[in-house]
This record gives C-alpha cells, sequence and structure tokens, in this order.
C-alpha cells in the first residue's frame, strides 16, 4: 500500500503556528508521515531568522515528523527568485524524493498562497500533488495575483484561513471553486499558548503598555527604509498621544533590521519608556502572557488577530499613505489595508471614530476590490462591483470622504466603473466611443505641449 506523506511550507512563525493549529483540528486527512518545510524567504536569509529558529519552537514542532529547509534544497539560490525549468521538473521531483526520503509515497502538499514564488516552486516540482492552501493573514481575504496556472489552481482542495473578519470568507482562488475553511480560533489559541509556555522568559510588558507591532514592508519593497522608520514613530506618538507611558516594540520576525534609531530618540522626547524585544516570536505570544493595554500596527496580521481573536484595544497608522504608495494597484497588501481602515480603530484626532463596517458592506468592498484588482481573474464580479461603487462612490454616493481612496479614480475610470469620472462629468456614456475622444483630446494636449 502507497505511503501519503503530507509536506507542510511555512515561511513565518505565524504560519507554522496556523498550520499546528489545522493540523490540531483535523482540517487534513490522516497520513502516515508528516513534513514541515520551512522557508526563510527574507532578503538577506543570513541576517534574519528561519521559522524553526524562534525560542520555544519545539512546541510547534510536535505535529510534524521532521522538519526541512527549502533554503538548503536550492542552494545557491535565492528562494524568493528561483523558479525550476519546465524541462527539469521531473529530475529535480527525483531529486527531492532522494534527499527528503520519499521515495515512491504519495505527496500531498500544504502551501502558503500558490502565488508567492516559491510556494509556486514547490507545486510546479511535484506535479499532480493534491494541493492545499494556508491564508494566516487578511491578504487572503484578497483575489489571488494574476491569472494562476490551471494546473495549480485545480489541484486545490481548500483554502484555510483564521477568522480574521468574521462574515467575510475569502477570495482568493475562488476563481476555481475553492471552498474556504477557518481553522477553530480555540485550536489557534492553544497552539499559541503552548508555544508561549514553551518560549521562556520574555520581557514583561510594564501596567497600560503599548504593543507596537512592525511589519517588515521595507524588505518587501513597499516602504523605503527611512520611510519604515517614520512609520515606526507614527506609531510611538500615537501610543503617547493616548496616555501610555511605556512601549514595546516586536520587530517583525523576519527583518533584518530591528528599528532604526529614530524610535528610541523619538521615545527620549516624548518621555516613553520603550523596549524593544529581541526575541523573535510572533506578536500572539505576547498577546497571550501580557495582554498589552493596546497593540499599535499598520496592517499587520497582528493588528487583526489581536482585536478579532484576543479582545485587545488596537489602532492602526500610516495605512492611507500605505495606500498611496502601493503598486501596481494590484499590490496584495492592498487588501489589508483597506480592511484595517474600514474595521479598526484609526489615529486620535483623525477617523479613529468611525464605526466599523458591517459584515455586509465588507462582503461588497471585498468583492469590489477583488474584481478591481484583477478583472481578468474575476469578471463574474463586475456587476457586484459596480453595485457597491455606485452606491458609495457614484452620484448620489452617501459615505462622503470615508473610502474614497481605497479605489483608484484613474483605475475606476479605465474599467468604466462607477466613482472613476468627475460626478460633474457623470452623465456622459461609459462607451467606448466616449474613451476614445478622451483618448484623442489627452493626445492633442500633450502634442500642443510639446
Amino acid at each position: 500500500m502507497t505511503r501519503t506523506t503530507q509536506i507542510f511550507c511555512a515561511s513565518t512563525p505565524h504560519a507554522v503556528a496556523v498550520l499546528a493549529a489545522a493540523i490540531g483540528a483535523d482540517c487534513f486527512a490522516a497520513a502516515e508521515r508528516r513534513v514541515l518545510l520551512v522557508c526563510n524567504a527574507a532578503a538577506v536569509p543570513e541576517a534574519a531568522p528561519a521559522p524553526d529558529g524562534i525560542p520555544g519552537f519545539a512546541s510547534l514542532r510536535a505535529p510534524f515528523d521532521e522538519v526541512l529547509s527549502w533554503n538548503e534544497a536550492v542552494r545557491p539560490f535565492h528562494p524568493a527568485a528561483w523558479t525550476p525549468r519546465t524541462e527539469d521538473v521531473p529530475l529535480l521531483e527525483r531529486h527531492l524524493r532522494l534527499l527528503w526520503g520519499l521515495g515512491e509515497d504519495r505527496v500531498e502538499l500544504v502551501l502558503e498562497s500558490p502565488d508567492t514564488g516559491w510556494a509556486l516552486a514547490v507545486a510546479q516540482v511535484f506535479t499532480g500533488a493534491p494541493l492545499h492552501v494556508h491564508a494566516g493573514g487578511p491578504a487572503g481575504y484578497g483575489p489571488t495575483r494574476g491569472k494562476l496556472d490551471p494546473l495549480i489552481g485545480t489541484r486545490v482542495r481548500q483554502v484555510l484561513h483564521l477568522d480574521l473578519v468574521p462574515g467575510v470568507a475569502p477570495l482568493l482562488l475562488t476563481e476555481f471553486g475553492v471552498p474556504a475553511r477557518v481553522v477553530p480560533t480555540d485550536a489557534f489559541l492553544k497552539v499559541v499558548r503552548e508555544l508561549s509556555a514553551a518560549a521562556g522568559a520574555l520581557p514583561e510588558l510594564p501596567d497600560n503598555a503599548a504593543l507596537l507591532v512592525g511589519q517588515s514592508l521595507a524588505a518587501l519593497g513597499v516602504h523605503g527604509a527611512g520611510e519604515e522608520d517614520a512609520l515606526q514613530v507614527r506609531m510611538l506618538r500615537e501610543a503617547a498621544e493616548r496616555g501610555h507611558r511605556a512601549a514595546v516594540f516586536a520587530p517583525h520576525p523576519a527583518s533584518e533590521v530591528r528599528h532604526g534609531g529614530a524610535l528610541r530618540t523619538e521615545a527620549e522626547r516624548l518621555g516613553v519608556d520603550l523596549t524593544v524585544l529581541d526575541s523573535p516570536v510572533p506578536a500572539e505570544v505576547l498577546f497571550e502572557t501580557s495582554r498589552p493595554a493596546l497593540v499599535v500596527g499598520c496592517s499587520s496580521t497582528a493588528l487583526f488577530t489581536a482585536s478579532a481573536l484576543y479582545g485587545l484595544p488596537v489602532a492602526r497608522v500610516g495605512t492611507e499613505r500605505l495606500l498611496e504608495r502601493l503598486t501596481p494597484y494590484q499590490n496584495g497588501h492592498r487588501v489589508p489595508a483597506v480592511l484595517a481602515e474600514a474595521l479598526l480603530p484609526g489615529p486620535e484626532g483623525g477617523d479613529g471614530g468611525q464605526a466599523p463596517l458591517p459584515a455586509d458592506e465588507l462582503n461588497g468592498l471585498v468583492t469590489a476590490l477583488g474584481f478591481t484588482m484583477q478583472p481578468q481573474v474575476h469578471p463574474s464580479l463586475r456587476p457586484a462591483a459596480e453595485h457597491y461603487l455606485a452606491r458609495h462612490f457614484g452620484p448620489g454616493g452617501h459615505d462622503g470622504h470615508r473610502g474614497q481612496h481605497w479605489f483608484r479614480r484613474k483605475r475606476l475610470t479605465s474599467l468604466g466603473l462607477p466613482g472613476g469620472i468627475p460626478d460633474r462629468l457623470a452623465f456622459l456614456p461609459r462607451n467606448a466611443t466616449a474613451r476614445r475622444v478622451v483618448r484623442r483630446a489627452r493626445a492633442l494636449r500633450k502634442a500642443v505641449r510639446g
């Protein structure tokens, strides 16, 4: 009888915790062997801890028979930059089966989002293996990034996710009819409690302390290093404005730069007692052990887990600037940033007092975002997107200025959607002739200026 080996792929400690919780909740069929395949996808892997290098990892390892490294398998290539050539796939599969002791096993893969480079590479090497996908963060509520090869997408059996936005289902991989399945919150919290117990001594948060959670946006190319420092400073100022005289900064576990000097300088200026956490554990461990009085961040997964799973007060900062900077429009960080603004309290004196959007509004918002980000992938979502945008951003829309920057007017105009053409021109028909006239007018204007 053929043995089944399940290979669970993860690039962050948070992802490993989600996988351990999913296994504990029987989200997968039984298998004779379960392997954890970790990937350190940091720009400089040697400068950032791998997912299996965090304190207390032994508790996360418990559901797995073995831990393997994708970095070691593809060395000297960087895992984020390497993809297998089609003609090399049979040879690579034989090589990895020998290297990992798979023999003739039936292989099942549990991937992070399959539109990321390294997860896609694993799926391509093991041609025909059934796939499962785990989306532990809010990015999973957004669409698949680009058209995924049907030879990959049709192999996916389920999308597993934490219930970070109750009442809303992930849009990821729905173009292939893949069902979503919630990883039970109790199972995830149990894994975090076990990790907290195994992690050893961590700094205790002072009374009324704020926890600042880093996001490593510079490493992802969204922010420059200076902007990352400025965002951290804004987080600290927000905590101080809310009356917190002590703060703990938790850098993203995959971040090579733990913090900039600007953060300590600003703490001294504000009279805030600042502690920088050196131990690269998930923020949820601190939620479990210390229960901070406030969690401050941008659009980090930790903000959503703090609010939805732990019931902690949260504050978001920097999302509007992030949305301005995100390029291209389809960037996967758009959905987490928009959901953060729609659900989580903002800065004091800003939009922090606005109520979170109800679930039915959130579903409409996510659908409209999904279509505008990937219209070729989800053409069937156009009517729902038009309905949502007409209600909120078209002529007579009742939302005022809230959320106007969630959708770029240029994008809406190019797709012929409500909100794209200024209200005073809304009487113009949205047809090919009107768009052709506009293009000619622009061309003539450029010619005159030239």
